[in-house]
């Protein structure tokens, strides 16, 4: 065996993960069809919130484990793509959310006249906020400082790992469908826009659940994020001109400057959503390996990557 661990899949769970692993004094390697910044997770927006994601319990434990390293990495943001921004969650009422949201400094109840747009309640908060690219090739860095080994590797069943390593972990996000299989996951199409920011300093969230669209803008270095959709069983990879535009219009009825900001470009990615939620399993292969099934994060991979990977090496073990 020339590694402890292998790691397939090289997105925000599976290097999160293998960091965790390999900060152990585990030999670990990472398996990835794409380039870190080429994975679904350098699509995301990505504020630390803990949206679609089940089983609601566990997630709010993850999210909060989470909230704590994000917090620690806010304090070198241009290495890390880690910063404290303040904004606003339309639409949401303190007292329906969780028991993690107690936990969360300076979540307040806002007045209607306080929320933007036509929108009668909502919450401040100040959040980490993640530039995706930033952060991926940040968190390769430290695996690879840790002695971790990436490598690009198309992978079509977990045996061939596992006549490498000890342990394999499945952080193949939505490809575990025909990895695992697992037919329980959903691909959930987000759609965003990138424009140069006019003056936006704060981010903003509302959803709509039963037409599929969220309403975001957040204020990253170099561009502003817009979105979005959440069209379940979607499995669309080009960007459709019509819900480019109606997105613009979306933003653009809260922060009306943001109508005439220049287009940058467009992106779409695919949430890996779980009838059942998170999957976080220790099985039994054929020949005798271990196999920790580490998927099904939905929209809120980047809310629980931290949590969520030190259940996983609770399961590697030592």
């Amino acid at each position: 065996m020339d590694s402890d661990v292998i790691v397939v899949g090289g997105g925000v769970v599976g290097l999160t993960t293998a960091v965790t692993l390999a900060e152990r004094g585990l030999r670990v390697r990472i398996w990835s069809r794409d380039e870190v910044t080429a994975t679904t997770s350098a699509v995301a927006g990505a504020l630390w919130w803990p949206y679609r994601i089940e089983p609601a319990a566990e997630a709010g434990a993850w999210a909060l484990a989470s909230l704590r390293v994000y917090g620690e990495l806010a304090a070198d943001p241009e290495r890390t793509g880690v910063r404290w921004v303040a904004g606003v969650h339309a639409d949401v009422v303190l007292d329906a959310l969780g028991p993690w949201a107690k936990e969360v400094p300076g979540l307040r109840q806002l007045a209607p006249e306080e929320v933007p747009g036509a929108y009668g309640t909502g919450l401040a908060a100040r959040l980490p906020l993640i530039d995706m690219p930033v952060h991926l090739q940040w968190l390769r860095g430290r695996f690879e400082a840790a002695g971790g080994v990436f490598e690009r590797r198309t992978v079509t069943g977990f045996a061939e790992a596992a006549a490498r390593a000890w342990v394999v972990v499945d952080c193949t996000g939505l490809g575990a469908r025909e990895l695992a299989p697992d037919a329980g996951l959903l691909p959930v199409r987000g759609q965003l826009v990138l424009v140069e920011n006019p003056g936006v300093e704060e981010w903003f969230t509302a959803a709509d659940e039963e037409a599929g669209e969220t309403t975001y803008f957040f204020p990253q270095p170099g561009r502003l994020v817009l979105g979005g959709t959440a069209e379940e069983g979607s499995e669309r990879l080009d960007a459709d001109p019509a819900t480019a535009e109606a997105i613009v219009a979306r933003c653009a009825r809260v922060r009306p400057e943001i109508a005439g900001a220049r287009v940058l470009g467009h992106r779409v990615g695919l949430r890996p959503a779980r009838a059942s939620g998170v999957r976080i399993e220790a099985v039994t292969l054929p020949g005798g390996g271990r196999l920790v099934h580490h998927y099904g994060h939905g929209g809120a991979g980047v809310t629980v990557a931290w949590g969520c990977a030190e259940r996983a090496a609770e399961l590697v073990g030592g």
